[in-house]
C-alpha cells in the first residue's frame, strides 16, 4: 500500500510535491504545539479548550520561515546532513517569532512549552524528511533489483566513500549493497544507508548480494596500498575497480560512468616523484624544441609534456604520416583547450636523411632536440637486422651531426636498458648510438652541443608491451603466453618516463649517461596471472585445472635474454633528482668510431647482415648474440630461391 502511494508522489509535478510536503507541515507542526501543551499540563483535552489560539499561530508562523530559508527547495531524495542544520535553525527561529506574536496578542501560554514545543517540531520536520529520503532509496532499489543492475560493494567507508555512494544511488549503473572497512570503530555502523562490515565478512557479502564488483573507495592509495588490496580481493570472483579522485567527482570533471577496473599498470612499480620544476622547463620554456620519432610512444608523450611547459616552438618530426597526423591534431586540441601560446610544426621525414635534419633545424632556430626514433621491438630488429641498425645507428648518427650542422644547444638521447650487455641487435645498436654521442661530446666539434642519453627499461603501455598483448589474449580467452617461467623486465609508466627524460635532459655537462630508478624487476609470468585474476576470471594450471585462461610458455624469442640491467659497470653517482642517476660509461674517441659507422651504413645499404653484427660485436662490450644472424632481408649475393626458403622458414619459426 505504501509504495504505490509513493509512487505517485514521485510521478507527480514538483508544485505538488511541494504541495503536500507543505501541507504535512501544517499538520505536524499543530500536532507539535498540541503535544508539548498535553506533556506540560498533563492533559490531551484542555490544550484545545484554552490553548487552541497559540496551536493554530504555530504552523501560520514556521511555514513561511521555513520557506524562507529553503527547506522547500530541497529534493528529498538528495537531502543529508544539512537538512538536520536547516531544521534545526527553521525551528529555533519560528519559536523566536511565536513567543513574540503570542507577547504582542497577549496569548497567555506556559513558558517551558516552548522548549518542549521546539524539540518535538525538530524531532518531526528533521525526522520526517530523513524518513521519505530512506523511503525513497528503499522504493529505488527495488526497482534496481527488478531491472538487476551491477551489484557492488565499496572498500572504504570513508569520506571518499560515502560520496561515492550518494553519487552511485543517483547515477543507478551500479548499485551499492554494502561498505566493507578496515578500521573496527566504523564496522557495525550505517553510512548512507548502507552497513559497514569487515574484510571478514567479503565472501559472505558477495554471495549474498551477488555481487559482481569490488570498488576501492578510498581517494589516497599508494601503488603499495592498492596492490596488497587488490591481492587480498583477487581470492573472490570478483572484478575490482577503483575510484576517480573525490574532488574531480564532486566538481563534475568526472561521473562514475569513468569508474573503471583496476589496471595492472596501476599496480606495478612505485609511486612517482613530483617533477622540479626547474628541471622540466630549463631547456623547453620560450625556446624551439623538435621531438623526432613524434608519433610514437615514448615521443607522443614528451610532446604532450614538452606542451605544458610552453616552448616558443614544438617541431614534430616523424617518418609515419598517420602518426604525426594523429599527434598534430591532438596537440592542438590541447593547446587551444589550456589557451596557449606556441607554435606547431609537423614535418615528415626520416632520421637518416642528414640534410633533411640539418634543414629543419636550421630553418626553425631548433635550441633542443629529444631524439626518440628508433625500432624498439626485440624480435623485429633481430629479424631485420640492416633496417634496425640503420634507422637506430645510422639515424642517430645522422641526426646528432646535423644538431652540431645546425648548432643546436642541448640534444637528448632516449636510450634503453637493453644496451647493457645486450644479446639482440637492438639493444646493441642503442648502445653505440650512445657511443656516437660519448664520441661527438668529447670531440672538438662537439663543445657547443650538450649531449646527454636517458636509459631506462620498458615503459607500460607502449606499442610492442606486452600489456596490450595479454590483454588481447584475455579477452580472446586464451591463452597467455609467456616466453619463460622466470623471465623479469623493469617497468615504469609512460608519463613517468617522459617527465624523468625532460628532467634529466636538463643536467650534465655533455656525454652523461643518466639511469632513471625503475623500482624493483617484474617477473613477467606473475604480470600475467596478476591480469587475468584483474579481469575476474582464474589460472588454469595443473593444481587449478577447472580454471578460464591457461598460461602457456613458448620459449625465448630470438635475441631475447631473461633479466635486463640498467649499468654495464658499478661507477653511478646521485644527481639532484632521486630518481634519476648518473653511470660512468666506457666510450670510444671519435676517431676510433667514426670509421667503422662508415663501414656500417654502408652494409646496410647493401644488406648484409653478418658484416654488420661482426662490427656490432666490434663496437658493443659485453654483446653476446644469441642464435644465427637472422635477416629477412638477405644480401643481394644470395639467389631469389634461397632468400625465399629462408624468409619463409624463419617466418615459420
Amino acid at each position: 500500500m505504501l509504495y504505490p502511494l509513493l509512487r505517485r508522489f514521485l510521478q507527480a509535478p514538483r508544485r505538488t510535491k511541494q504541495f503536500i510536503v507543505v501541507l504535512s507541515d501544517y499538520v505536524m507542526l499543530f500536532m507539535a504545539c498540541w503535544m508539548a501543551l498535553s506533556l506540560r499540563l498533563g492533559d490531551i483535552v484542555e490544550p484545545m479548550q484554552k490553548y487552541w489560539l497559540p496551536c493554530l499561530l504555530v504552523p501560520l508562523v514556521s511555514v513561511p520561515v521555513m520557506a524562507k530559508l529553503g527547506l522547500y527547495r530541497a529534493v528529498i531524495r538528495y537531502m543529508g546532513h544539512m537538512t538536520l542544520w536547516l531544521s534545526f535553525k527553521a525551528v529555533v527561529l519560528s519559536v523566536l517569532i511565536w513567543v513574540a506574536v503570542l507577547t504582542l496578542l497577549d496569548v497567555p501560554a506556559p513558558r517551558s512549552v516552548f522548549f518542549i514545543y521546539g524539540f518535538i517540531a525538530l524531532t518531526l520536520i528533521a525526522g520526517s524528511r530523513l524518513y521519505a529520503r530512506w523511503l525513497i532509496h528503499r522504493f529505488s532499489q527495488g526497482r534496481q533489483r527488478q531491472v538487476r543492475h551491477e551489484a557492488v560493494i565499496l572498500y572504504g567507508a570513508g569520506e571518499a566513500g560515502a560520496q561515492l555512494a550518494s553519487a552511485l544511488i543517483a547515477a543507478r549503473d551500479l548499485q551499492p549493497v554494502a561498505f566493507v572497512d578496515d578500521d573496527p570503530q566504523k564496522q557495525g555502523t550505517e553510512i548512507a544507508g548502507l552497513r559497514v562490515h569487515s574484510p571478514e565478512e567479503l565472501a559472505d557479502l558477495i554471495e549474498r548480494f551477488g555481487v559482481d564488483s569490488v570498488l576501492l573507495a578510498i581517494s589516497a592509495l599508494t601503488r603499495a596500498e592498492r596492490r596488497r588490496l587488490v591481492d587480498r580481493i583477487s581470492f573472490y570472483p570478483v572484478t575490482v575497480k577503483v575510484l576517480p579522485g573525490v574532488s574531480e567527482l564532486a566538481s563534475g570533471d568526472i561521473s562514475v560512468n569513468d569508474i573503471r577496473e583496476v589496471d595492472v599498470i596501476d599496480l606495478l612499480g612505485r609511486d612517482a616523484v613530483e617533477p622540479v620544476p626547474e628541471l622540466m622547463g630549463a631547456c623547453i620554456t620560450g625556446k624551439t624544441v623538435m621531438v623526432t620519432g613524434a608519433g610514437g610512444s615514448i615521443g607522443s608523450e614528451l610532446c604532450r609534456q614538452i606542451v605544458q611547459q610552453q616552448p616558443a616552438t614544438l617541431v614534430l618530426f616523424e617518418l609515419s604520416e598517420y602518426a604525426l597526423y594523429s599527434i598534430e591534431a591532438e596537440l592542438k586540441q590541447l593547446i587551444e583547450h589550456q589557451g596557449l601560446a606556441l607554435n606547431l610544426v609537423p614535418i615528415l621525414g626520416s632520421v637518416t636523411d642528414r640534410g633533411h635534419l640539418t634543414q629543419v633545424m636550421q630553418c626553425f632556430s631548433v635550441n633542443t632536440v629529444y631524439h626518440a626514433a628508433a625500432y624498439k621491438h626485440v624480435p623485429m630488429v633481430e629479424y631485420n637486422m640492416a633496417a634496425g641498425v640503420r634507422n637506430n645507428v645510422v639515424g642517430t648518427w645522422a641526426t646528432a651531426t646535423a644538431a652540431l650542422n645546425a648548432g643546436i644547444e642541448h640534444f637528448v638521447l632516449i636510450s634503453t636498458d637493453k644496451a647493457v650487455r645486450p644479446t639482440n641487435v637492438m639493444g646493441a645498436t642503442k648502445r653505440v648510438a650512445e657511443l656516437v654521442l660519448q664520441a661527438l661530446s668529447q670531440s672538438d666539434a662537439g663543445k657547443k652541443t650538450r649531449f646527454v642519453m636517458v636509459r631506462f627499461g620498458n615503459v607500460l603501455g607502449s606499442s610492442g608491451s606486452v600489456i596490450p598483448l595479454f590483454r588481447r589474449q584475455i579477452e580472446q580467452g586464451g591463452p597467455v603466453t609467456v616466453t619463460h617461467p622466470e623471465i623479469t623486465r623493469y617497468f615504469m609508466t609512460i608519463p613517468e618516463a617522459a617527465a624523468l627524460v625532460l628532467q634529466a635532459g636538463s643536467m650534465g655537462e655533455g656525454g652523461d649517461v643518466f639511469v632513471l630508478d625503475m623500482g624493483s624487476p617484474v617477473r613477467i609470468a606473475d604480470l600475467a596471472r596478476e591480469m587475468i585474476v584483474l579481469a575476474g576470471l582464474s589460472v588454469r594450471d595443473e593444481l587449478h585445472p577447472e580454471g578460464d585462461i591457461e598460461v602457456l610458455y613458448t620459449g625465448l624469442r630470438p635475441g631475447e635474454k631473461l633479466y635486463e640491467e640498467l649499468l654495464i659497470g658499478e661507477n653511478v653517482s646521485k644527481t639532484e633528482h632521486p630518481m634519476i642517476m648518473r653511470a660512468e660509461e666506457e666510450s670510444l674517441a671519435w676517431g676510433q668510431l667514426e670509421p667503422v659507422l662508415a663501414e656500417i651504413s654502408s652494409y646496410c645499404e647493401s644488406g648484409e647482415a653478418l658484416p654488420i653484427r661482426e662490427l656490432l660485436q666490434r663496437l658493443v662490450s659485453g654483446y653476446q648474440p644469441r642464435g644465427e644472424v637472422v635477416d629477412l632481408l638477405v644480401s643481394s649475393a644470395v639467389a631469389n630461391e634461397e632468400k625465399l626458403s629462408l624468409v619463409q622458414s624463419k617466418i615459420n619459426q
